[in-house]
């Protein structure tokens, strides 16, 4: 029995020395021999179509080239092909009469190439050693909807799509100003995904820029899929559990953040945007806290960081006191808890663990069913399988509500990213508190603090305007002041603007 071993090839075979030859020169004049080239690249390619038509003004032939599945065949039989063989009139080019929007010129088999894998449509014309290219994207999209994970109560019901063109539309209805500016870029050696930083040019601050501009530039990588794989490549620190860029859906949301300094990072075929650079508060904003009375928005804010804690910490402590420091429970409320768990044959740590698995597998098995099934086994599975391992003598009551109140806490952090890490960061805390008491969850405290101090995003500290401490800043983190009084852009966006509004003191006149 044989057995092939993948070794890495010394030679490149005939086939891909050719495409190599190919890639590596220019268009010729000869129309039979471009084609022959074409034929080379596109191998196996079905959906390529190669039309060949004559052009009547000048009696020329020509090829229009294009993939099926990527291209809005009906610009292309309107304004393409039907001026070029009835001869529409046009006076700038009378011998190329064509009405599309965007007209190009390229005379390199990569660039033709590139072109043609994202829906433009090429021209080859016998006699020319140029190529004419024309804008007639039109793969197909799906429509704009409600964004799924960042629900909004006076928000735009509207969210990001996969098609980068119509995102980035979305953001300048919101931006209607000359100062916002686009730079775009490719990344990924067979995917070719366009990427696209989106500022305010009198706002943001360059050296920023050049930070992100560099980390995207520098991506050596086959693909970019998703903006979830751009961030891990570009992030600070990829083994925190804290995610060091915002991942938003909301159009509206991505506007916001660029008004106050930041960068929106657009990949085409992602319908999320990312966030830099950001701080630890940032991940605790939602678009209604500005919508809302400010009175009401800081109530909604201390119960996130009341979530914050709660979600980290609660199960731990349960341990804690139950495990080492039962003195600190009132003794009623110790002699109930006793009574429930006489019958349960686990110790405190092993009870939290089957739980908080068994919850984490429900919310996970919800996510991946049908949204109405999935609500229903996330339901009555969680009843069900507490009120079973109650009467089983599995875990004791107390833990049942411990467990509940903790993933209330967590659906409370308005991001998921977020809420994700404070769920991952609560099994090291309960192990701690199983080790040493209430002095282990100080511990992790502690180290959970020092690592928020030296995280950065983008090189900006994540955990400001704490440390460092930036006072100005302080008027929009876990509360917030009245909108007439933030007067001041973020100090932690560094941004070179840094008055976004005047005094609109309702109690002066606005003046």
């Amino acid at each position: 029995m044989k057995i092939f071993h993948n070794k890495p090839r010394k030679k490149l075979n005939e086939p891909q020395k050719q495409v190599n030859e190919i890639q590596n020169k220019k268009l010729s004049t000869t129309l039979s021999e471009n084609l022959v080239d074409l034929y080379t690249l596109f191998t196996y390619t079905p959906d390529l179509i190669v039309r060949h038509l004559d052009i009547k003004k000048s009696g020329e032939k020509a090829v229009l080239i294009y993939l099926a599945g990527l291209t809005n065949t009906d610009s292309v039989h309107e304004h393409i092909l039907r001026p070029l063989i009835y001869d529409v009139e046009d006076k700038k080019n009378p011998n190329l009469a064509v009405s599309i929007g965007h007209v190009g010129s390229i005379n390199h088999w990569t660039e033709l190439e590139n072109g043609i894998l994202q829906g433009k449509s090429a021209l080859l014309v016998e006699g020319r050693s140029d190529a004419m290219i024309f804008d007639t994207q039109g793969w197909p999209q799906r429509a704009i909807e409600d964004p799924q994970l960042e629900a909004s109560l006076k928000g735009a019901h509207q969210g990001f799509g996969e098609t980068s063109s119509k995102n980035i539309a979305l953001v300048r209805r919101y931006i209607s100003n000359r100062e916002l500016k686009i730079k775009e870029m490719t990344v990924g050696r067979r995917s070719k995904s366009k990427v696209s930083i989106l500022y305010l040019e009198d706002v943001a601050h360059p050296e920023v820029l050049r930070e992100l501009e560099d980390r995207i530039r520098q991506l050596d990588i086959d693909a970019i899929l998703n903006a979830g794989e751009l961030e891990e490549f570009i992030e600070d620190n990829s083994f925190s559990p804290f995610p060091q860029l915002i991942s938003t859906e909301r159009p509206d949301a991505a506007a916001s953040h660029i008004l106050q300094g930041r960068f929106i990072v657009i990949v085409d075929g992602s319908p999320a945007a990312l966030v830099a650079p950001v701080t630890l508060i940032s991940f605790f904003h939602n678009v209604d806290d500005y919508g809302s009375r400010f009175l009401t928005a800081n109530f909604i804010r201390l119960m996130r960081l009341l979530a914050f804690f709660v979600a980290i910490f609660f199960p731990a402590l349960y341990i804690s006191l139950i495990s080492f420091n039962y003195e600190l429970i009132p003794i009623k409320l110790l002699l109930n808890i006793g009574k429930y768990r006489a019958e349960v044959p686990f110790p405190p740590l092993i009870e939290a663990l089957i739980m908080e698995i068994a919850l984490e597998m429900l919310r996970e098995a919800g996510i991946r069913l049908p949204a109405p099934i999935g609500q229903t086994v996330g339901i009555v599975g969680a009843i069900v399988i507490g009120q079973a391992a109650v009467q089983a003598g599995i875990v004791s009551n107390m833990m049942i509500i411990v467990v509940a109140s903790t993933a209330i806490a967590s659906f409370i952090i308005p991001n998921y990213d977020m809420s994700s890490a404070i769920r991952l960061l609560r099994f090291p805390m309960m192990f701690l508190a199983s080790l040493f008491g209430i002095v282990g969850i100080v511990i992790g405290l502690i180290i959970l603090i020092g690592h928020l101090i030296s995280l950065e995003s983008l090189g900006i500290p994540y955990s400001s305007p704490f440390t460092p401490i930036y006072l100005s800043d302080w008027k929009d983190s876990f509360l917030r002041v009245p909108l007439w009084k933030m007067s001041r852009r973020p100090l932690s966006t560094r941004a070179i603007q840094a008055v976004k509004q005047g005094s609109n003191d309702p109690r002066e006149g606005g003046k």
